[in-house]
């Protein structure tokens, strides 16, 4: 049994949602630099270009990289041979998102009720999910979601019959009406299988995955390239100025489902998909 003391937590959480907040991963750096050399629109490299420069200003001046820092959403691995010490978990967890928030200058954009939406003032809570695993490491990762993209992420409840074309039809369906207001190039997580809520958390888990890791499942492979190919081919285009360079990425994730239904969900990021790992 490993003992780790909350307040670890607490430290790497805040830690987390600075850097996430001002420097883009190093899968999106490539992927971005990538975007940059594909590009065939003048109008669009433009665009690509400017979004380039705000990053490395963001980075040597250390500004948020955008000024809507997002909601902190965190995906926790915790090993079942880890106690914890110190006091409640979740309560540490969102004690480093106000640290991070507060310390960092961050921007507090969460309200306490969504009715009356009176502002927390430090960002907190944040939405987090655990999983249990074997092992005595705990496997961080902190996700900062603006809500542009957010809003224009998609569940569709298909039938069985409607199969992989139903599938791709949904995504071309979510992007084409995000249209610009997802901040393009966009990211594309895909969740397919599961619950109406599984496949929601899949699709915003896979856009946390590395963006040069390739899925296992052989035809995932295929249909993300395939799935990526034809959003480039919409002409939405960096801000949506019309381009060849709409998407990243497309990630996809799925799980056994029920024989009656076909759930799957689309949640899109702009183009820093901010998101930082660590294990401690």
């Amino acid at each position: 049994m490993r003992k780790v003391d909350v307040s670890e937590i607490t430290k790497n959480v805040k830690e987390m949602c600075i850097e996430a907040n001002h420097f883009l991963s190093e899968d999106m750096k490539k992927v971005f630099e990538q975007a940059v050399q594909k590009e065939k629109a003048p109008l669009g490299r433009q665009v690509l270009n400017q979004l380039k420069e705000n990053l490395e200003i963001a980075g040597a001046e250390m500004i948020p990289i955008c000024q809507d820092t997002g909601m902190a959403v965190i995906f926790m691995k915790v090993g079942q041979e880890v106690h914890f010490e110190g006091g409640n978990l979740t309560e540490a967890v969102n004690e480093g998102v106000r640290q991070g928030y507060v310390d960092g200058y961050l921007r507090k954009s969460v309200v306490k009720d969504p009715i009356y939406r009176d502002n927390t003032k430090d960002n907190t809570p944040a939405v987090i999910h655990y999983e249990i695993v074997e092992g005595d490491q705990v496997d961080i990762t902190v996700a900062p979601k603006g809500f542009g993209s957010e809003n224009m992420s998609r569940i569709f409840m298909l039938k069985p019959a409607d199969g992989i074309e139903g599938v791709k039809e949904s995504i071309l369906t979510a992007v084409k009406d995000a249209g610009p207001n997802a901040c393009p190039p966009m990211v594309i997580g895909v969740g397919i299988g599961g619950t109406f809520e599984k496949c929601a958390v899949m699709a915003k888990h896979a856009l946390t995955r590395d963006l040069e890791e390739e899925s296992p499942v052989p035809y995932v492979r295929e249909l993300e390239k395939e799935m990526l190919k034809k959003i480039n081919s919409l002409g939405i285009g960096p801000g949506g100025l019309g381009g060849t360079v709409t998407a990243l990425a497309v990630n996809i994730e799925t799980y056994p489902t029920h024989i009656a239904g076909f759930p799957m969900a689309v949640n899109i990021c702009c183009h820093v998909n901010r998101h930082i790992h660590r294990i401690i």
